[in-house]
């Protein structure tokens, strides 16, 4: 095997030497097996560039490493100029220099930077080129997850003229804004806007759902893609069903449902909503009476078409795309695990998507506002902000973003539904920043009467069939005591479960609270390390519909840019 080039970028980082560029390269060789070089003006220039390919090609070069302070911003431009250059970018790498402040002088990170130089040529050396060198550019692509976020994308792309594979690890499209009443801040009915883009989605030519799915494995490289996908047992043939809903309406286990978050039946087997796209019901076989008690078969008696198949079993598929997009949505922090205050203990204490769920026509009570412990009308109503977010001592540091807003739009949508309510919103700060968001909240104050009181809750508990909320306006300095009939907490956006083992199967990387991370967060919000690997939506952090809408996009185009170099 031949020798590995090594390219010294010898720039500073904040004025500060990164390590002696001289001494380096000395270190560098008394190796046999490393070309080292150094370039005056820095790499990421044109002329740098330019530097580096004349050097690979007169040294006859396949493998390389690149030294830089700024990997995020300078390995896109490499690999794809690689790529330009006919070489094979799987067989190079930039590597990212850092100072290490708790080390001594120059000299001290001049041998650091050789240490994590000479590993880097060990690994390099071990490297087998791709394999996909020479096959043809796939131009497929695979959106993973079918939320507002994945839908947009997948439409783009779609018709663009790509063949789009859609895989969400629910029965049907459509994430969390199939949970919403309405949306912030037009007040717009959140089926009406979202439900002509599933039936998009599902008749489009351009686009196969695979849902009820999840990602096994990933192999390959940008255009060659290897994607192992595990479609789980739905328990029915879907081929055959017709979506009729007569096993759902003569299932006779009861149960909770998780679409309504807890406050509404559902039954063993179901589909998400009566929108549901593809409309084709699942069986939960651990809430099925024929799984756990080995009797019932009720649906499979009454189906009319014989679609119920209790032996179905989990089926592997593999497909062959160019492009990946990643928009796996959130979930929110869960109520239960916030002890403290009280909040997973007490009936009548919900969370925000809880909240619209009892505020959708399509919901539990029909759109009428009804505390799930006896289905009283609440007349006295608390909005908590903050709950789990910018809680760096216990919960998440970080801010949510959405939350001001919805909290906002619930508290007016609770005005519209009970007029004689009383609503009030404890938050620490107001953050709307948006197209109309700061209107859409001075409205609910003046307008609506809705009460914020600026500051935490202290305590929560139960008081007879009152949720007693303890807390202090901090803008006047008095302690605040509510006995409300009912509570809806704003609780952090975190991660979608499963989102860390999809991030190592995809070579992407997490943050540490685990949402995915861009290549660099001002100049490629929407990629990763990995080329032809994109982001979008709250699987990046949390985001609103418009923000999570304008990355889908954004995603796509970045998918067609690439199809349009191959």
């Amino acid at each position: 095997m031949g020798r590995v080039g090594v390219v010294l970028c010898p720039c500073e980082l904040e004025g500060v030497p990164l390590f002696n560029p001289e001494v380096l390269v000395e270190g560098l060789k008394r190796r046999g097996d490393v070309l080292p070089f150094i370039h005056y003006p820095p790499v990421c220039s044109e002329l740098g560039m330019e530097a580096i390919r004349a050097f690979l090609e007169k040294s006859e070069l396949d493998r390389a490493i690149v030294t830089c302070s700024k990997p995020e911003l300078f390995g896109p431009t490499f690999k794809k100029a690689l790529r330009q250059w006919g070489l094979n970018p799987s067989l190079s790498e930039v590597l990212g220099i850092r100072p290490a402040p708790e080390r001594g002088g120059l000299q001290e990170a001049t041998g650091d930077v050789l240490i994590l130089i000479e590993r880097k040529i060990d690994e390099i050396r071990e490297r087998v080129p791709s394999k996909s060198q020479g096959v043809p550019f796939t131009k497929r692509v695979m959106v993973i997850g079918g939320g507002i976020t994945g839908i947009t994308a997948s439409i783009d792309l779609g018709n663009a003229g790509y063949e789009v594979l859609l895989v969400d690890r629910l029965p049907s499209i459509g994430g969390r804004m199939l949970q919403l009443s309405e949306t912030f801040p037009t007040l717009d009915c959140a089926q009406c806007t979202l439900t002509p883009k599933t039936v998009e989605t599902g008749q489009h030519s351009q686009i196969r759902l695979i849902t009820y799915a999840e990602i096994e494995s990933v192999s390959g490289e940008v255009g060659n893609f290897l994607v192992k996908i595990r479609r789980k047992a739905a328990y029915v043939d879907w081929a055959k069903c017709t979506g009729c809903g007569l096993c759902q309406e003569k299932c006779p286990s009861k149960v909770h449902s998780e679409f309504e978050r807890g406050i509404g039946p559902g039954k063993a087997i179901y589909t998400l909503s009566p929108q549901a796209v593809p409309n084709k019901p699942v069986i939960n076989r651990e809430l099925c009476r024929y799984f756990t008690r080995g009797k019932c078969r009720v649906c499979e008696k009454v189906c009319p078409v014989g679609a119920i198949d209790y032996e179905q079993e989990d089926t592997f598929i593999e497909e062959r795309v160019g492009a990946i997009i990643v928009a796996t949505g959130f979930d929110l922090y869960p109520k239960e695990e916030i002890g403290e205050y009280g909040y997973g203990d007490v009936p009548d204490v919900i969370d925000g998507l809880a909240f619209e769920r009892l505020l959708s026509a399509s919901g539990p009570t029909a759109g009428e506002i009804r505390r799930p412990s006896d289905g009283r009308i609440p007349k006295e109503m608390v909005f908590i902000q903050c709950v789990a977010s910018r809680d760096p001592e216990r919960y998440m540091p970080y801010c949510s973003r959405a939350c001001c807003m919805y909290t906002a739009k619930h508290a007016r949508l609770y005005k519209h539904k009970v007029h004689d309510g009383r609503a009030y919103i404890f938050y620490m700060d107001i953050r709307s920043m948006g197209k109309g968001y700061e209107e859409f909240i001075q409205q609910g104050v003046e307008e609506e009467g809705i009460l914020y009181l600026r500051g935490r809750v202290s305590r929560l508990f139960r008081d007879n069939d009152h949720v007693v909320v303890w807390g202090v306006d901090t803008l006047t300095g008095k302690k605040v005591d509510i006995a409300a009939d009912m509570v809806v907490l704003a609780t952090a956006m975190i991660p979608s479960h499963g989102i860390r083992e999809l991030a190592e199967k995809l070579h992407i990387k997490t943050d540490e609270y685990g949402f995915l991370t861009e290549a660099q967060w001002k100049l490629y919000p929407v990629e990763t390390g990995v080329e032809g690997v994109y982001l979008a939506g709250c699987a990046q952090g949390p985001k609103d519909i418009a923000d999570t809408v304008a990355q889908g996009d954004a995603a796509a185009s970045k998918v067609q840019a690439l199809f349009a170099q191959h």
